[in-house]
């Protein structure tokens, strides 16, 4: 099947490991890892940014297969995690940047294009997380989500 915004189809990736026990390489006990995870979220980094620094500085190639737990549940439980979910916040910040573009580019038809299509995904996510993680009155506006950013 084809991807939704895209005439591509879906390409084959990397897989996560089979395995669920943490393999001999990894040194960081599930303390260690708690910690590590607390201190980088004190730091002011978000998930993805936890993940990437564990898996490429720290050697932890799974957070849940060294704790037993995901990495929003551990933020979680740390009340450490964020009032709106992150993948959400990154595309209001790249509709935020493309509506700046297009105020002083009002002839850009591929960029209002592909501002529609990030709209069209925000809206996609807020009625995913509607009710759990936002409120269940919670709109999209372009205004007021440039607020919710700063």
């Amino acid at each position: 099947m084809a991807r939704l915004h895209t005439r591509k189809r879906g390409r084959s990736s990397s897989k996560k490991p089979r395995s669920n026990a943490a393999k001999a390489w990894v040194r960081l006990s599930k303390e260690e890892v708690f910690e590590l995870v607390k201190k980088l979220a004190k730091e002011g980094k978000t998930d993805a940014q936890i993940g990437l620094l564990l898996r490429d500085v720290y050697a932890v190639p799974s957070v849940r297969v060294v704790t037993g737990k995901s990495l929003t549940a551990i933020l979680a439980e740390l009340k450490l995690s964020r009032e709106y979910p992150s993948d959400l916040l990154d595309l209001i910040r790249r509709a935020i940047k493309m509506r700046k573009h297009l105020a002083a580019n009002k002839r850009d038809t591929s960029n209002r294009c592909e501002l529609s299509r990030v709209e069209a995904k925000i809206k996609r996510l807020v009625r995913y997380y509607r009710g759990n993680k936002l409120p269940a009155d919670w709109k999209y506006a372009p205004e007021t989500a440039a607020l919710l950013v700063k």
